[in-house]
Order: C-alpha cells, then sequence, then structure tokens
C-alpha cells in the first residue's frame, strides 16, 4: 500500500512538474547581428594642400566633416557673417521655390545706412526711399555683391533691431555647435565677428539645406530695382565645380573664402564643402579652395553597402527556431578613405506567442560613417513559430 501511494506521489510530482514546465514562460526570439560591427573603408587618405598661409578645413556632404588644417583660431570673419545672416532671415520667412517673398520697404533709416557704409568705404547697394525689395531681391543684395547696409535693412526688418538680429545670430550659433564663433553685427562689417574655419563649414552646410539660399549664391549675377545690375563677388563660381558660397575681406586678418564645389562621383553628384581663412587676397582663396576640390575629388567614392533584402541579422530561439532580418531598401554612401564604418543592430525582442509571419518590421540597423548617421527599416525575411509542447515540457531549467 505505501509502495502504490509512493509511486502515484512521484508520478503526481512528475506530473505537476512536467505542467509547470510548460506553462511557465519561454524566452523571446533575439535578434544577432550577422554584419561586421566596424568596417574599415579602403585606401589612404591623401595630403591635402592646405595654403601655407591662414587655415582650413573641408567636409564632404553625407560624411561631415573631414579635415582641417590643424591651426585654426578665432578670425574676423568679414562677410562670410552674412551667410549667418541669411540663414536667420530665411529661418524666420522661409522661401519656397521659386517665391520672391515679402516687400521690404527701404525707409530713411535704410538710406542712411548706405550712405553712412558708403562713407566708410564698405561694400553696398544703392538704395532709395520707398523702393520696394522682395525677400528674394534683398538676399540677392546681401549674398551677391555683399551689400553690408541690406544686412542691416535684414535685421531691423527681422527683429526689429540690429542688437535683436545680433542675439538671434549667436543663439542660432550656439544651437549648431558652432563653439569658436561670435556675431557683433550681422554683416561683418565689425572685426568683433570672428569664427574657424570648421565652424564656417558647420555654418555653410547647413545654409545650403535652403534651396532660395543654394541659388542665390549660384548666382553670377542680379537686377535690383534701384542698384541695377549687381555682380558675384565669388570669382571662382563656375571653377571645379564651385556653387558658392561666401567670400570675405577688409581687416588684416586677411581674406577668407567659404564654398561648395558640386563633383560628380561615379555618376552621382557629392558637394565638398570647405573654408580657408586668413590668407593675403581674395585670389588666393579661390586659389586654395579649387586646389582643395582637386585633391579630394578624385579619392571619394559611392558604394553600395546595403542592398534591399539583404541579410544583416538573425533572430534566434532558444528552441531552434531562426529567421533571417533584411533590409528594406538599398543604401549608398559617400566614402572617404580609412574612416570607419560602424553598425548597429537595434532589433526588439519577439515574443513569439503565437506565429509571426515574414515581414514584420523588425527595429532598424543604424549605420554611423563620419558624422553621417542612418538608421535603416528592416523586417523579417520567414516566419517564426511557437515552441512545440514537447519542447516546452522537456526543456531545461533557464530556457
Amino acid at each position: 500500500m505505501r509502495g502504490r501511494l509512493a509511486a502515484g506521489f512521484i508520478l503526481l510530482c512528475v506530473v505537476a512538474l512536467l505542467a509547470w514546465n510548460y506553462l511557465r514562460p519561454y524566452p523571446p526570439a533575439t535578434a544577432v547581428l550577422k554584419l561586421a560591427v566596424e568596417q574599415t573603408v579602403p585606401g589612404t587618405p591623401p595630403s591635402l594642400p592646405w595654403p601655407a598661409a591662414g587655415s582650413g578645413a573641408v567636409a564632404v556632404s553625407g560624411l561631415g566633416a573631414i579635415a582641417s588644417s590643424g591651426n585654426e583660431q578665432p578670425l574676423p570673419a568679414a562677410s562670410v557673417t552674412k551667410v549667418m545672416t541669411a540663414l536667420i532671415v530665411l529661418t524666420d520667412k522661409p522661401l519656397a521655390a521659386g517665391e520672391s517673398g515679402p516687400a521690404i520697404t527701404i525707409t530713411d533709416v535704410d538710406v542712411q545706412a548706405y550712405r553712412n557704409d558708403y562713407a566708410q568705404d564698405q561694400s553696398v547697394v544703392r538704395v532709395a526711399a520707398g523702393e520696394k525689395l522682395s525677400e528674394y531681391e534683398a538676399l540677392e543684395g546681401l549674398l551677391i555683391p555683399s551689400g553690408n547696409n541690406i544686412a542691416e535693412t535684414l535685421a531691423r526688418w527681422d527683429a526689429g533691431s540690429i542688437a535683436s538680429f545680433v542675439a538671434k545670430m549667436n543663439a542660432r550659433a550656439q544651437g549648431l555647435g558652432l563653439d569658436h564663433t561670435r556675431f557683433a553685427d550681422p554683416a561683418g562689417a565689425n572685426p568683433g565677428s570672428t569664427s574657424t574655419p570648421s565652424d564656417l563649414v558647420r555654418l555653410g552646410m547647413e545654409a545650403m539645406k535652403l534651396p532660395a539660399f543654394a541659388q542665390i549664391v549660384g548666382l553670377q549675377s542680379a537686377v535690383l530695382p534701384v542698384a541695377g545690375a549687381v555682380f558675384n563677388v565669388d570669382r571662382a563660381l563656375g571653377k571645379d565645380g564651385i556653387a558658392g558660397i561666401k567670400t570675405g575681406s577688409g581687416f588684416n586678418g586677411g581674406a577668407n573664402f567659404l564654398f561648395a564645389a558640386v563633383v560628380k562621383v561615379a555618376g552621382h553628384p557629392v558637394t565638398i564643402f570647405g573654408c580657408v581663412m586668413g590668407l593675403p587676397t581674395l585670389d588666393a582663396t579661390f586659389d586654395a579652395a579649387r586646389a582643395l576640390v582637386r585633391a579630394m575629388a578624385p579619392v571619394l567614392t559611392v558604394k553600395q553597402i546595403l542592398a534591399r533584402n539583404q541579410t544583416v541579422g538573425t533572430y534566434e530561439t532558444a528552441w531552434g527556431e531562426s529567421a533571417d532580418v533584411v533590409s528594406t531598401v538599398d543604401v549608398l554612401v559617400v566614402q572617404w578613405p580609412a574612416m570607419v564604418m560602424r553598425n548597429r543592430l537595434d532589433a526588439p525582442d519577439l515574443a513569439v506567442a503565437k506565429p509571426v509571419a515574414p515581414g514584420v518590421a523588425a527595429g532598424t540597423l543604424h549605420v554611423v560613417l563620419g558624422d553621417y548617421a542612418l538608421d535603416v527599416p528592416l523586417v523579417t525575411a520567414s516566419g517564426l513559430f511557437p515552441p512545440s509542447k514537447l519542447w516546452r515540457v522537456s526543456r531545461l531549467p533557464g530556457s
């Protein structure tokens, strides 16, 4: 009798254990990256032809900062300051492609500013009281012949006063991470408006995102209501792909040139950004910019790093099921020799309480190359199924 009771008790315990094992939660499917965590772009970076006098920095669209001359220090930005002025105005009062924007009526204050700047032999654009300039025309006057008086007019129109506008300029500089930049005026006529090549390159990249800005700095000339025909100070425009951005000169610190050049890499347009500061003349800045573009363009590459439906990871389960995780898009990137590309799989755990169908969203692949970062959407390539009853009752503790 006792033996039967003992056997029954043991059987009951076994049944209870199996039931507990079956009913206890099982782990979710987890994803594992199947790509290299780090990959180095083949090749050796070129020795860039930095100007003998002054300093410089370069960047590439899609990559961000590439290199600098290593001897940067804040210098008067001169008229390159006007890039920030234009950025503030176009941020506060955006212009879509083809729009001229609201009209700005020239006042006696604007005319007096023109006369004062003219008397000081500054770069000016002639205006008359009652003249109406569209926002687009005012920006042409600011950026093409580099009118200091137009910078003041735009500042008052946008912020009510020059002081308020300058406060906006410095706040925006701080927001962009321009740690070595300070603005004292909207035109750059004040030597207290200072920056470095690396900061100005970052500013230029931000401004060139705005279609109206990019269009204006690429113009050789414009016609304004009172001033008539005005011509671009940027004499490098159109050479070696240079499509802008802004010159600056007039101080003992030398001449500056913030530039963008569009080059073709494997048939794809790629923009090289750069800035040189503290050179003896504007012509020297143009020569330095063109030399940097010619040195950089041949070593840039465009490569497809991911193809649509390419496996980047795999979901794996404790019971032996697996499903690949694939990219939903093709991914092309611009590459610079010796840069390191980093991959990180951000795929959530999947609870497989019921079958998971193919094509379920499976997080992203986070790709970083230079300052470029991209999150590539992922999906499962095949289905996942819950564990069998046999596995659930027979699994070992911890699984």
